[in-house]
């Protein structure tokens, strides 16, 4: 595999352009303020409403979907109503996860809650839920109840990693209580493992997969989540603003406790020791951050993260191999899941 900075252009826009007329069916049923809200998260329109295009993000797990319907020799189409309901819970977590992260930018303009106002956010949020649970029941699918389950259960991960991840930031760096990496794991395979082992488990499942073939799709893409989410770890200490959107430095800014920075205080170096002491400093500055960079890379934080996605990555692709697919999307996947590994922003 080669290393990729954006996704398979023409697999994603794909995935984009037949999961658009869903989402907007189902936005549509909303109250015109919230339906505002929540197209503008979605690049639709300008806060007034005004229509606009772009910004709407890589539309990565409705594409991994499609191709794992495709994958079991289904259509493309009957699929689409697992791409849309995967994105939209995609952008429910992304909404509420701007609020309780304090993030003001999301694809480089304001957040839903700086623009509209927190309580507008949270009910768009959870608008967002329950439209995805709504499309996925709006289809006459004989697979709806099945994927249904398994959508639920996503979420029910998904919400569970989420208040790890939040509790992590009241524990410390260091000593009884620390963050272990086993606690991280767990933590990742729920906030970023669940969605995405469900999004390629839907598209086997409303594809007419049995359940062993959908299942291995289902393990393939938790593995391909935890691959994702080192290397969101890894963007959000080294990442390049003018590609993620965000500060330089943003992860150590926000005082998270992501892989790198738990490999690295517990390697037994002596950068791990000064590195503990910068990451309690009361409001650390621009050089005090950069310092906390340097020592992470050089305590082994990011190797450790950069090997630890390649394993899920071999992991996930070992899954795949144990489902018996025999569709014609080999290859565009195959590029999805490099993208998922190697991705800068």
């Amino acid at each position: 595999m080669t290393a990729s900075s954006s996704p398979p252009t023409a697999v994603t826009e794909q995935a984009r352009t037949l999961i658009e007329p869903e989402l907007r069916t189902a936005v549509a049923g909303l109250d015109p303020h919230l339906g505002r809200a929540i197209g503008y998260h979605l690049g639709w329109c300008r806060p007034d409403g005004t229509p606009t295009r772009g910004g709407g993000g890589k539309a990565i797990r409705p594409a991994l979907t499609l191709l794992a319907a495709t994958s079991v020799g289904a259509t493309a189409d009957t699929a689409l109503p697992g791409a849309a309901a995967v994105e939209l819970v995609h952008n429910f977590t992304l909404i509420h996860d701007d609020m309780m992260d304090g993030d003001e930018l999301r694809r480089r303009r304001p957040t839903v809650w700086k623009t509209f106002g927190a309580a507008t956010a949270i009910l768009a949020g959870d608008a967002l839920q329950t439209l995805a649970f709504t499309t996925l029941a709006r289809h006459d699918s004989p697979h709806a109840p099945r994927a249904t389950r398994v959508l639920a259960r996503s979420m029910t991960e998904l919400v569970s990693g989420q208040t790890q991840d939040l509790a992590f930031v009241r524990r410390p760096w260091q000593g009884p209580g620390a963050v272990t990496i086993p606690e991280y794991r767990s933590m990742a395979a729920g906030k970023s493992g669940s969605l995405l082992g469900c999004a390629a488990e839907l598209g086997a499942v409303l594809g007419g997969a049995p359940h062993r073939t959908a299942a291995a799709f289902g393990r393939a893409g938790r593995h391909f989540g935890l691959a994702f989410q080192c290397v969101d770890d890894i963007i959000g200490i080294w990442g390049d603003p003018k590609e993620t959107g965000k500060p330089v430095l943003a992860d150590i800014r926000e005082g998270k406790k992501t892989l790198p920075v738990l490999a690295a205080l517990a390697a037994p170096v002596p950068a791990a020791a000064e590195l503990a002491d910068l990451l309690t400093t009361p409001r650390a500055d621009e050089a005090e951050l950069r310092r906390a960079a340097a020592l992470i890379e050089k305590a082994g934080g990011r190797r450790f993260a950069e090997r630890e996605s390649q394993h899920h990555l071999e992991r996930g692709l070992a899954c795949l191999a144990e489902a018996d697919t025999g569709g014609t999307a080999r290859d565009p996947l195959l590029a999805l899941i490099d993208y998922l590994g190697r991705r800068t922003s």
